[in-house]
């Protein structure tokens, strides 16, 4: 990263507990595709993003929000030469749940219909939970944060469907997702994996992408950085992180994790001891 035009911080708030918080400039930095396992609100403050999602591409300039519901795949890059800058909220989905059950009548799974909304003044309460975290304000960065999202479930919030589960192709693909999960630094092909599932390579190809989005190498790429991660909170050392979860050697985590996380794997290490110290609690 260009430290002369790019800049990012990924960080933890102890006022704010569940959420993660982004706040970024990139002009060459790209997002490789990837998803979360929470929701995703960003706003940018200048320039414009693009995110790339199933089925379309949207464009995020100043006064919108981007509202990506868990495990949806996604990616970004500079809309324009200039990049963009930007604040970004990452929830966990019981923290959204739990305000959905407090401040709308939605029920069952909850998330959002639409990517982006023209929300002018929710962008600008996104920018204020970022500025009173850095300042250290946990009353007013709790307030801001729980406005700015009950504001964007009660206009952009509703029930989704579940999803279905029944289907010999989810089967499958759920069994491939678990022998993958067991052998994580060690994935076998995936030959190897639809014979011992039964099926073809194609079909647990199709089977795969059409339950979780992305193929399972890309799937597989994606895990392995949120176990890095895990293990990077935990105070482990980036070499040792990279090969405990199947990277070569650290230049492979580094490249992937920059490229999902926004950072890179020594600055997420650094940030997060620094929470750790700040809430005065040891990682667990």
């Amino acid at each position: 990263m260009n430290a002369a035009e790019e800049w990012a911080r990924h960080w933890r708030y102890p006022g704010l507990p569940g959420l993660e918080l982004l706040h970024a400039r990139y002009v060459s930095h790209s997002f490789s595709r990837h998803s979360h396992e929470g929701f995703v609100f960003g706003a940018v403050r200048g320039g414009i993003e693009d995110v790339v999602l199933p089925g379309e591409t949207v464009r995020a300039r100043p006064g919108t929000v981007v509202m990506i519901n868990p495990e949806v795949p996604h990616s970004a890059r500079a809309g324009v030469p200039e990049g963009w800058t930007y604040a970004t909220l990452y929830p966990s989905s019981q923290l959204i749940a739990d305000l959905a059950a407090e401040v709308t009548t939605l029920r069952g799974s909850v998330g959002f219909a639409e990517t982006i909304v023209e929300d002018p003044d929710t962008s600008l309460l996104i920018h204020e939970v970022h500025r009173a975290a850095e300042q250290g304000n946990a009353l007013a960065a709790d307030t801001v944060f729980r406005i700015a999202v009950a504001r964007l479930l009660r206009r952009h919030g509703r029930s989704l469907p579940a999803r279905t589960t029944g289907s010999a192709g989810t089967r499958t693909a759920a069994a491939a997702r678990a022998l993958l999960e067991e052998r994580l630094a060690d994935p076998p092909s995936l030959e190897r994996l639809a014979h011992d599932l039964g099926t073809s390579p194609f079909a647990l190809l199709r089977a795969f992408k059409a339950t979780y989005g992305l193929p399972p190498h890309t799937w597989l790429t994606g895990e392995r950085v949120r176990r890095a991660r895990l293990l990077l909170e935990a105070g482990t050392a980036p070499a040792e992180a990279a090969v405990a979860v199947g990277f070569t050697d650290q230049p492979h985590l580094n490249r992937h994790f920059t490229r999902i996380v926004g950072v890179t794997p020594g600055a997420y290490r650094r940030e997060r001891a620094r929470t750790y110290k700040n809430a005065g609690a040891p990682p667990t």
